[in-house]
C-alpha cells in the first residue's frame, strides 16, 4: 500500500530544525539557469493568469511539468525555479503559472485566488494539451499550490484529462482549517506576519485597480488567517464564512478519491502542519496516494547541502515521475 515507510532525505547538518529548515532555503537560495518565456493566458471569466515557460534542450519535450507555487508566491521563487531546473535537466518543459494577481500585476477582477480554486489549474492544464500539445503532463506543487493539485486530482477524477500522468506534491495543508489556526501559534508568528503583510498590500492594491469595490476598513486590525479569510478570502469567493471556505477548500477530504499516482511529501517537523495534514490511513488504504513522511524537511524546505546546492524535492519529484512503478 502506498504509505511510505521511509524516506531518503537527509538534511544539511547546519539546517538543524524545521525552522532553519523552512528559512534559510527561501531566503538564501539563487537558481539563476533559469530563463523564463512569459505568455498570458486569457481565462474565460475576463480574467488571465501568466504563465512562465522553461524549455528544454533541445526542445521541445514530450513530457511538461506544471508547477503550482504557494500562498503569496510566484513564478520567481527559488522552490518554483528548482523545481523547474531539475525537470529540464530531466528533460521535461517545464510550466511555472502564477495565480490571479501574483504574476507582477494586479488581476482584473475583484476575486483573486483561494485554495481550492482548481479550474484556473484546470484552464492551465487544458491550453497544455489542446494548444501547446503535449501527451504527458506531470503536476507539482507547494503547500497551497499543493493543496490545489491534490483537490483537481481528487475532486472529479474522470474528468482529469488521461494526458495527465503523476503528481508530486510537497508541504501541502490538506486540512485548511487546522493549518489556519497552527500557523497562529506563537512559535509562527514570524511566518504569519509575512503573510499577512503581503495579503493586506494585495487588498489595497485591488482597492485602487478597482475604486469603490473593496472595503478596506478595519485591515489593519486583521491578525490571523480565519480572521482575513472571514473577512476578504471566503466573500470574494461566494462563501459564507472563512470556516464554509475551508470546508470546500481542503484537499484531505478528496485524497481517496484520486486515480492518478500521486505523491505527498510533508516532513514531520514542518511548523505550518498540525497532525491532521498526515493522512496515513487514507494513503495505506489507496493504490493511487503515496504519502511520504521524512522526519525532517521544513516547510518548502527540504535542502540537502549548501541553499544553493540540491533538494530532495526536486529529484524526488522527477523519480517519482520517472520510475515505472512509482512509490
Amino acid at each position: 500500500m502506498p504509505l511510505l515507510s521511509s524516506s531518503a532525505h537527509r538534511p544539511a547538518a547546519f539546517l538543524f530544525n524545521g525552522h532553519l529548515q523552512t528559512i534559510v532555503p527561501s531566503t538564501l537560495r539563487r537558481v539563476p539557469e533559469v530563463r523564463y518565456q512569459r505568455e498570458r493566458l486569457e481565462l474565460p471569466d475576463g480574467d488571465f493568469v501568466d504563465l512562465d515557460w522553461s524549455l528544454a534542450d533541445p526542445a521541445p519535450a514530450r513530457q511538461l511539468g506544471i508547477i503550482s507555487h504557494g500562498l503569496e508566491g510566484d513564478s520567481g521563487r527559488p522552490y518554483v525555479r528548482g523545481m523547474a531546473r531539475a525537470l529540464n535537466q530531466a528533460g521535461f518543459d517545464a510550466l511555472a503559472w502564477n495565480y490571479r494577481g501574483c504574476g507582477g500585476e494586479p488581476n482584473r477582477l475583484l476575486r483573486a485566488y483561494h485554495l481550492g480554486d482548481t479550474g484556473d489549474l484546470a484552464a492551465v492544464i487544458k491550453h497544455a494539451i489542446e494548444v501547446k500539445n503535449y501527451p504527458e503532463i506531470y503536476l507539482t506543487g507547494f503547500s497551497a499550490g499543493g493543496n490545489v493539485t491534490l483537490k483537481y486530482l481528487g475532486e472529479a477524477p474522470e474528468k482529469v484529462p488521461p494526458q495527465v500522468r503523476r503528481a508530486a506534491v510537497f508541504s501541502v495543508p490538506t486540512d485548511l482549517k487546522a493549518s489556519s489556526h497552527h500557523i497562529g501559534r506563537w512559535q509562527n508568528q514570524v511566518y504569519l506576519r509575512r503573510f499577512l503583510a503581503s495579503l493586506r498590500n494585495k487588498m489595497r492594491e485591488k482597492a485602487a485597480h478597482l475604486p469603490g469595490q473593496l472595503d478596506l476598513v478595519g485591515l489593519e486590525a486583521l491578525r490571523d488567517f480565519p480572521q482575513f479569510d472571514d473577512r476578504y478570502t471566503a466573500p470574494l469567493h461566494g462563501f459564507a464564512s472563512a470556516d464554509a471556505y475551508y470546508e470546500h477548500a481542503a484537499s484531505g477530504q478528496y485524497l481517496a478519491a484520486i486515480r492518478v499516482p500521486t505523491l505527498l511529501v510533508n516532513a514531520l517537523n514542518d511548523p505550518f502542519l498540525p497532525p491532521s495534514c498526515y493522512p496515513r490511513t487514507t494513503a495505506a488504504a489507496s493504490n493511487f496516494f503515496f504519502l511520504e513522511t521524512p522526519a525532517a524537511g521544513g516547510h518548502v524546505g527540504f535542502a540537502e547541502g549548501a541553499p544553493s546546492g540540491s533538494y530532495y524535492s526536486e529529484r524526488r519529484a522527477v523519480d517519482f515521475f520517472t520510475r515505472v512503478v512509482p512509490g
